[in-house]
């Protein structure tokens, strides 16, 4: 195809980026990512903005041509964040001179995003998934603010899966772009859809050949569009083989660059160069990506289990570490977390000491020394510190009736911290790692467990002298309750540090909540890795006063700043918003009748559930950030989330044999309509109950509603029968009693694993539910085909929203739920007084079916409409208040 010059792709920051026939491989930097980078993520949601723009100039430093700028995650606002970012970007000149990608599956931020971007960049992207309509919508909007699109293959049928598909689609979503939209063909980018090969499924055999045999169709066809894609999915099937994985990029790439791929996102870590590629192993893997032989498949696995007997034999050549000192042994076997050896070698070493004790303060603790610097300077991560925490144990333990026989006593520690998960609360996942991690630096740990009530924390910490107090939260309430531990403290005139931490706490609420009812220090720790930092800075004499004041003076300041800007912020009354609300045509849709009303238990195999689990939440509940299988080749945690990831592995495979957990759940489908706008009416066989919704309130962008749950279900005076679901279903059963036996084993790994795991599984059963649910129980998705990366993609229709999460961040409605099921009765999950869920492995929520549902975040919402909440709940406005004050913008 020849082109001139008029047809070129044209991008810009403050520099023109031209590509022509002549460009070569365009590299697209994605560490501007927040689902992509731990970094990035926590320093946005510090809003610590400086420092992560230096990510982004480290990116364009180390040859990105463009950024991609990703703020997709539950817990931002992300317009807010794509907004401010952006028009920082614009400041820095040796950032703004490439262009940005704007990428989000949110259209609202796609478009707060194209509203600042300097020059002309590049929307992630669009696809005809929700129809021709949304797609010209947006494609409309994209042409007018001057960008070009990636187009993802994927169409109202689910994704692209074959040659014949991936052309189909592209095809089409060229000629509506082209013709009907009059968008520029040489500011269309295509996203065929990289897939796995070499799985051992029959129908994936064809996954790379039809990638490369769409990209020449697409480029021959489809005059002056472009291509892109994810080059590392294709490995996917040798995660933890890099040697393989990179040869498998390489190769992929040079036949995909061949066939006409002009840009993508490509780990450089990733890649060996393809003229150095073993030549054996390169046959074998085109042989694979090529699809040259039957046995492709299985002469690559053969091949690649060579490689990975060479790294063992790398392996036994190493454990030379055995011939070092005892010191140098000791510490090894803490740093790598072997356990092997350490009751010898301890052994060894206290024959070279006068007391016992001195083994813990001087070699061991020498050890765990090494742990703590490798770990702060990110050379370790959390799994791996976990591990070094047993073996640690292990030693003491083995140390232990010696030290009590010489009456040597205990050895002087760092400090003493009492931990303990809020009242009402049952969470305690994330309370056991810092503790771990404080352990392994000489601190001493009095653990008061789960649900522990203000009066045993204070009474506790007065009686034992702690030093520092620290509390952990999951659920909303919990928040409330640290509010009142602060306040309780404050009037004893108590002076202990309290550091916060939890999923639901955060830096702002801290300082605008806790901080200003405690005159001592408060601080909010937002992940293990600073705990031993901050818990030795409030103690260390030369450092704790400074640190006191220098937090008080950051929080004040910033919940001045917080308070300023959430009084500019616009806000709707509750009446205008309601005017606002998300409209569906209810004269052209009749809502499915479901195939079963009433209520059943669901009986489930655990195997069955395995297939369904999202592994992304597991690798974050470890600290580990990236998305699930890509983080597994990360160039900064792959090695490690591959290491926990193969212990998970082993350790479900014995939880689904052996019959660990017991999965119980149940649901109940029932009639309903929508009465006074936000209030969803049913009808069971004992009478009528009411969802209580809440609605957005915070003014929107010209054309976006104001959403409310209530909006996905019909109104009751337009006289049509519409229908709602709920569920709970918990995998909870046998997993504390497991963690139990790990912890008087003292192996705080497993135990922690195997709470994560649990929690893994709880999803999975909400998921596979969900799944019957429009399939067969109630039948409104009858003909569904969708792979589970498009369940966890939320790719289906209707939604799953739980109370307590971004849409109905009102946990006052779990009771309801509980009532219409009889919860409790029939399956034993119980509701704790601050409404989490017992046990902790135990998901609930509704059923919409709608095929224009979706999931939202609240936001803030007004006074008026918290006022009005209250009468509609026959409750006291102060109540409503603590049950919501986390999403109050007054």
């Amino acid at each position: 195809m020849s082109y001139n010059s008029d047809k070129y792709l044209k991008l810009s920051g403050l520099e023109p980026l031209i590509v022509t026939p002549e460009t070569n491989f365009v590299n697209v930097g994605e560490r501007t990512n927040v689902t992509g980078s731990r970094k990035f993520l926590r320093l946005i949601k510090e809003e610590k903005y400086d420092e992560a723009l230096d990510i982004a100039r480290a990116q364009v430093e180390g040859g990105a041509q463009i950024i991609d700028v990703n703020m997709d995650e539950g817990m931002l606002d992300g317009v807010y964040a794509m907004t401010k970012f952006l028009n920082l970007i614009a400041a820095e000149p040796d950032i703004a001179r490439v262009p940005v990608m704007i990428d989000s599956s949110k259209w609202e931020i796609i478009e707060a995003g194209l509203k600042v971007i300097q020059g002309k960049g590049v929307v992630n992207s669009i696809s005809l998934k929700e129809g021709e309509a949304t797609f010209i919508h947006h494609a409309k909007l994209i042409k007018r603010y001057g960008a070009a699109v990636i187009v993802m293959a994927f169409d109202e049928n689910g994704q692209a899966d074959t040659y014949e598909r991936r052309i189909e689609i592209c095809k089409r979503s060229y000629d509506i772009l082209v013709n009907q939209v009059g968008f520029p063909a040489e500011d269309i980018i295509f996203d065929p859809n990289i897939f796995p090969v070499a799985t051992g499924m029959e129908e994936h055999k064809l996954n790379a050949l039809d990638f490369f045999r769409a990209t020449k169709w697409i480029r021959e066809n489809l005059p002056y569009v472009h291509v892109s894609g994810g080059v590392s999915n294709v490995s996917f099937s040798f995660r933890g083989n890099d040697k393989v994985r990179e040869a498998m990029h390489s190769a992929f790439l040079y036949h995909a660059i061949q066939n006409g791929m002009t840009m993508g996102i490509v780990n450089p870590e990733m890649l060996e160069i393809y003229d150095e590629i073993d030549p054996v192993l390169l046959e074998h893997v085109e042989d694979v990506l090529l699809n040259r032989r039957e046995d492709a498949t299985e002469c690559l696995l053969e091949l690649a289990e060579r490689f990975k007997d060479d790294v063992k034999s790398n392996e036994k050549a190493i454990a030379e570490w055995r011939n070092g000192s005892v010191q140098e042994r000791l510490t090894h076997s803490l740093v790598k977390g072997i356990d092997e050896f350490i009751e010898i070698d301890v052994e060894e070493a206290r024959q070279l000491v006068e007391k016992p004790i001195e083994v813990i303060e001087n070699q061991l603790m020498n050890g765990m020394n090494v742990v703590g610097d490798l770990f702060g300077s990110g050379k370790m991560f959390l799994p791996q510190v976990v591990k070094s925490a047993r073996v640690m144990k292990k030693a003491v333990a083995y140390l232990l009736p010696y030290i009590e026989a010489s009456k040597d006593g205990k050895s002087s520690s760092a400090g003493k911290v009492l931990m303990a998960t809020v009242k009402g609360d049952v969470h305690d996942i994330g309370k056991n790692i810092v503790s771990v991690v404080l352990a392994c630096n000489n601190f001493e740990i009095i653990d008061l467990g789960v649900m522990v009530p203000p009066e045993k924390i204070i009474e506790t910490a007065v009686k034992e002298n702690v030093d520092i107090i620290g509390l952990s939260g999951l659920i909303t309430p919990s928040l409330d309750e640290m509010v009142y531990l602060a306040k309780e403290m404050d009037k004893l005139n108590i002076k202990i540090p309290v550091m916060i931490g939890g999923a639901t706490t955060s830096r702002a609420h801290t300082a605008v909540k806790i901080a200003p009812e405690y005159k001592e220090t408060v601080v909010h720790v937002n992940d293990a890795s600073r705990a031993v930092t901050v818990a030795t800075n409030l103690l260390q004499p030369d450092t704790k006063v400074t640190y006191a004041k220098s937090l008080r003076e950051e929080y004040d300041t910033l919940r001045e700043g917080y308070l300023n800007r959430s009084r500019e912020k616009n806000f709707l009354s509750i009446e205008e918003a309601r005017k606002n609300k998300f409209k569906i045509d209810w004269n052209n849709y009749q809502p499915v009748k479901p195939n079963f009303i009433g209520t059943k238990t669901i009986e489930v195999n655990l195997s069955e559930l395995v297939d369904f689990i999202d592994w992304t939440p597991f690798f974050q509940s470890w600290e580990l950030y990236g998305k699930y299988p890509a983080i597994l080749t990360d160039d900064i945690v792959g090695e490690q989330a591959t290491n926990l990831f193969e212990d998970a592995q082993k350790m479900l495979s014995q939880i689904v044999s052996e019959n660990w957990f017991t999965a119980k759940g149940i649901l109940g489908i029932f009639p309903a309509n929508t009465i006074n706008h936000d209030d969803i009416e049913l009808v069971t066989s004992s009478g009528v109950e009411k969802f209580l919704t809440l609605r957005q309130q915070s003014q929107k962008t010209v054309g976006a509603p104001n959403i409310a749950l209530a909006d996905f279900i019909a109104p009751k005076e337009i006289g049509k029968q519409d229908y709602i679901g709920c569920f709970c279903v918990s995998t909870g059963f046998g997993v504390d009693e497991k963690a139990s036996e790990f912890e008087k084993q003292l192996d705080d790994y497993n135990s922690i694993l195997v709470k994560a795991l649990g929690d893994r599984l709880a999803e999975a059963f909400a998921e596979y539910l969900h799944l019957k649910v429009r399939k067969e129980i109630w039948g409104y998705a009858s003909d569904e085909v969708l792979s589970n990366d498009e369940l966890i993609k939320e790719q289906y229709k209707g939604i799953r929203p739980a109370p307590g999460y971004p849409a109905c961040p009102d946990h006052l409605e779990k009771p309801t739920i509980w009532k219409l099921l009889n919860v409790e009765q029939e399956i034993g999950v119980k509701l704790t007084e601050s409404m989490a869920m017992w046990p902790a492995s135990s998901v609930s929520g509704y059923y919409f079916a709608n095929p224009e549902s979706k999931y939202f975040g609240l936001g803030k919402i007004k006074k008026d409409q918290l006022e009005d909440y209250a009468k509609r709940r026959n409750i006291s406005v102060e109540l409503a208040e603590k049950w919501l004050s986390p999403n109050l913008a007054d």
